[in-house]
């Protein structure tokens, strides 16, 4: 199950030394056991998803999305992405503002706008 030394010992009621001296080889395959029990639990599980089982067929189901996240090496599932936020809406402007704002960017496109743009140049030159 993936225990300690210091555990398995205390739950066994024998010292480090002790486990080490007579478990050797079982500690050798600890890995191994857990894929083992693991494996096990899987099986059962299948037995119950066979029998029509509805709590079984669900959690052989998350068994299933834990096995696909090992045999990628991630321990918990990715997060869902996170659309990206939405850009900041423009200031609203008053209809005074506004018409300032217009005021100071003329329509090269009149001639009345053109003499504002040579003059707006000409003070900038300044």
């Amino acid at each position: 199950m993936g225990w300690s030394n210091a555990r398995i010992a205390s739950a066994l009621f024998i010292t480090q030394p002790t486990l080490r001296k007579h478990y050797f080889s079982e500690l050798k395959f600890r890995d191994v056991a857990r894929d083992r029990l693991v494996a096990q639990v899987g099986v059962k599980l299948m037995d119950g998803v066979n029998s029509g089982n509805v709590s079984a067929i669900r959690e052989f189901q998350k068994y299933l999305e834990r096995n696909d996240l090992m045999l990628y090496g991630q321990t918990r599932q990715p997060e869902k992405s996170v659309p990206a936020a939405k850009p900041a809406k423009a200031e609203k402007v008053g209809k005074k503002a506004a018409a300032l704002a217009a005021a100071q960017q003329p329509d090269a496109g009149t001639p009345m706008g053109e003499l504002m743009m040579r003059r707006q140049q000409a003070a900038t030159a300044h």
